[in-house]
């Protein structure tokens, strides 16, 4: 069986040049270093070096050295991780999120975050909130941030914020002149663009009009740009506007029932670490 010591070895010795220099460098001994070696040979049953000599390497032993490096490489990462994660509670926190969130909510509470956990990594992926749901139940992400039925199973869930639904137009669009909510109906004679969003609400109203939309678009920075360029309308969480580049208004609607429930998710059993309770409680406050 080769070992994990056995290749620090002979990559300090095909390093070096010698059993000696090797032996400095690990501090050990010569002859210390010169047994590993030759356990390591014994092992693949074929030499390392060419003659006795220690400065040039058989073609196995280049191939060796090749691989032992990154083998070594790779458990020094290991190591970092893991001291890193003893010392904050978690050296890296993968989050998912719909992109509103993402684009909304996230960069304030990662810079708060961030004073307080200078060493924790971050890796964030914005996704829909099927794939975020998919992604925690299946350990992929630490911390999820989504839409998700009350019937998913596998999964931890905590009541993060509601965020209503309304009528997303450009900054000089007629709607943008109304100063009180609106009835569905009021959508007549405006050009519709349908997303994935707005399929979700229950307004036979909504939905039939939905039906007349010449344009679909499923990305929320698609949707904004057409908006803003006054391609239509269309029906969004009130989140999304803090993501516009251009002046963009939300148009409330006469709807009890226009919102979603946002909740934060996490794997089923999930032990929180600090650094993630932590992040959550960023969140909390960057909500508001």
């Amino acid at each position: 069986m080769i070992k994990h010591d056995m290749l620090r070895h002979f990559v300090a010795v095909a390093e070096t040049g010698s059993l000696a220099a090797a032996g400095t460098r690990l501090g050990r001994s010569p002859s210390a270093v010169s047994m590993m070696v030759k356990q390591l040979q014994d092992s693949l049953g074929a030499p390392l070096f060419s003659g006795d000599r220690k400065s040039q390497l058989s073609p196995l032993g280049r191939f060796v050295l090749d691989q032992a490096k990154s083998e070594i490489a790779h458990l020094e990462a290991t190591n970092r991780a893991i001291s890193k994660f003893a010392a904050t509670g978690g050296g890296l926190i993968r989050v998912a999120a719909v992109p509103s969130v993402a684009g909304a909510i996230l960069p304030a509470a990662l810079k708060a975050f961030g004073a307080d956990f200078p060493d924790v990594q971050i890796d964030l992926r914005d996704m829909d909130s099927s794939a975020v749901l998919r992604g925690v139940q299946d350990g992929t992400f630490d911390l999820g941030i989504a839409t998700a039925p009350t019937s998913a199973l596998n999964v931890q869930r905590e009541a993060f914020c509601e965020d209503p639904f309304g009528v997303i137009c450009a900054a000089d669009h007629p709607l943008a002149k109304l100063d009180t909510p609106l009835d569905w109906q009021q959508l007549d004679g405006h050009a519709l663009i349908m997303n994935p969003l707005a399929l979700t609400l229950a307004s036979p109203i909504l939905q039939d009009r939905l039906k007349h939309a010449t344009v679909t678009a499923h990305n929320t920075l698609s949707l904004l740009a057409l908006v803003q360029a006054g391609i239509g309308i269309t029906i969004l969480p009130r989140m999304v506007v803090k993501m516009a580049w251009e002046p963009i208004n939300f148009v409330p609607v006469n709807d009890e029932e226009a919102f979603r429930q946002i909740d934060l998710l996490q794997p089923p059993n999930a032990q929180p670490s600090a650094a993630i309770g932590a992040l959550v409680a960023c969140l909390k406050d960057a909500v508001g």
